[in-house]
């Protein structure tokens, strides 16, 4: 730090010299690149959400009564649960499921019986994860949590397209999964983008606990690098700047907020193109 300080500053001057050694050392820079960590959770979790949101969606409007009613609980139960809980619960749960299926292969009775209980039941069941790891967990666990908000949104636009269509689909001897896929399906979507975008916004500000699955994200950064700061050889750097990486970070999800709102706007005057939309937004 203090080298690079002495090098801009006797390019730029004292101040604007500290500013671009301090921005521009390693912890900053790991900073800027966990802004991937962020994205790809969220596109990803996204991806996951559609995913798992068509497919409660298909089962709520399904004629067979166990998977209607599979459904139902899937897109009333897992709305209920506190994303934070969700979050910490499913990888911790598959992760020693990983591990259980491990030992039976890799632990003997005899080394189980020496951990007294302890976990993993074997050194060598012990499934260590990365941070790639973690992320496709983060990824399919916000998928499971807002893909139960998808499926709400996505059955309620399903039912609002016409049912003429559906029973000429029908007459004209459409199958079950034709008529879901080809007609409800393709059309719902200029009914559900505009609830999807909700459900989009709520996947962005979800990735704000991905810290919580030990991912280096913006916001373990904007922590660590916030507090008071002390090199000894350039002394006491900064006090608690917390609020202003904070703030940053405030101003990085409102950007990407607008940003994916014209996205979805655009999408929304798209599928709704040469359709008669009641009380059609602009």
């Amino acid at each position: 730090m203090a080298e690079a300080q002495a090098y801009w500053s006797g390019l730029f001057g004292p101040d604007l010299g500290f500013w671009i050694a301090y921005l521009t050392n390693g912890k900053h820079i790991a900073f800027y690149a966990s802004v991937q960590f962020t994205l790809i959770a969220a596109l990803a979790g996204g991806a996951f959400a559609l995913l798992f949101g068509l497919l409660g969606a298909g089962a709520r409007l399904s004629g067979f009564w166990p998977l209607r009613g599979l459904g139902f609980v899937y897109t009333n139960m897992v709305r209920g649960i506190p994303d934070v809980l969700f979050i910490l619960f499913f990888p911790l749960a598959f992760e020693q499921a990983v591990e259980a299926l491990r030992a039976l292969t890799l632990c003997s009775p005899e080394t189980i019986a020496a951990q007294n209980g302890a976990w993993p039941p074997c050194a060598e069941a012990n499934w260590i994860l990365g941070t790639p790891e973690y992320l496709a967990l983060a990824s399919v666990t916000l998928g499971l949590v807002y893909g139960a908000f998808a499926a709400n949104v996505m059955s309620g636009a399903m039912r609002a397209v016409a049912p003429g269509q559906i029973e000429a689909a029908r007459a004209f001897g459409f199958s079950a999964a034709d008529v879901f896929w080809r007609f409800r399906v393709r059309q719902m979507w200029a009914y559900a983008l505009p609830g999807l975008s909700n459900v989009w916004m709520l996947v962005i500000k979800a990735t704000s606990l991905l810290s919580l699955l030990q991912i280096a994200d913006i916001v373990l950064w904007a922590n660590r690098l916030g507090q008071p700061n002390f090199s000894r050889s350039a002394g006491v750097i900064h006090g608690d700047w917390r609020w202003a990486y904070y703030l940053v970070l405030f101003i990085f999800y409102i950007g990407l907020t607008y940003v994916s709102e014209k996205a979805f706007l655009s999408l929304t005057r798209r599928a709704r193109r040469g359709m008669a939309i009641v009380g059609n937004a602009p």
